[in-house]
């Protein structure tokens, strides 16, 4: 059984454009434990146009004695989009057309997370494709930058978990759909 588990850095003002810029500070053992299982768990990526993009330009040039560079170049890709033609990074294949059936189909058997995608996150939350949404809420108001959410419909959702870091007070909040049928 496959499912699609989204995670974002976000700061408490919703924030989570530029993290490189805010979240460092913030990235303890214990963060590193929740992001290391959360990637551990996915059998594949999904990405939205323009996280694959910025991933796409940086990591195949990326240094190769970084091990994450492997990792990332070698990892399967599904990358949503309506505008691109291709996908030509290495292990990528572009999801267009009916996006909801070919996502609907790919959880049922593959383990997907996503990394970053916020306009992806926001489309599958209300498309209900979103089993758990994973924020990571840092202590922190950024003041400025693209928000996970604006004005849009209402998506009740449903709090499985959360988990106060000690040495840093970021908080890990998982939910998930309330509409949801229970196991």
């Amino acid at each position: 059984m496959g499912f699609i588990k989204s995670s974002l850095f976000i700061s408490l003002d919703g924030v989570i454009e530029a993290p490189e810029t805010w979240h460092f500070p913030y990235f303890d053992d214990q963060m590193g434990a929740v992001v290391g299982e959360l990637m551990a768990e996915a059998e594949a990526t999904l990405l939205g146009r323009h996280t694959y993009e910025g991933f796409a330009s940086y990591w195949p040039d990326a240094d190769p004695a970084d091990p994450m560079t492997k990792t990332m170049n070698s990892a399967r890709k599904y990358v949503v989009s309506t505008t691109l033609t291709e996908a030509t990074w290495e292990n990528s294949t572009l999801i267009n057309g009916d996006v909801a059936a070919e996502l609907t189909r790919l959880k049922a058997d593959t383990r997907l997370g996503t990394t970053g995608s916020a306009a992806l996150v926001r489309w599958m939350l209300g498309q209900g494709l979103i089993d758990e949404l994973h924020l990571l809420v840092h202590p922190i108001v950024v003041g400025h930058g693209a928000k996970l959410f604006a004005d849009g419909e209402t998506v009740p959702l449903k709090l499985l978990s959360s988990t106060t870091f000690d040495a840093t007070g970021v908080v890990h909040l998982v939910y998930t759909n309330a509409d949801a049928p229970k196991d």
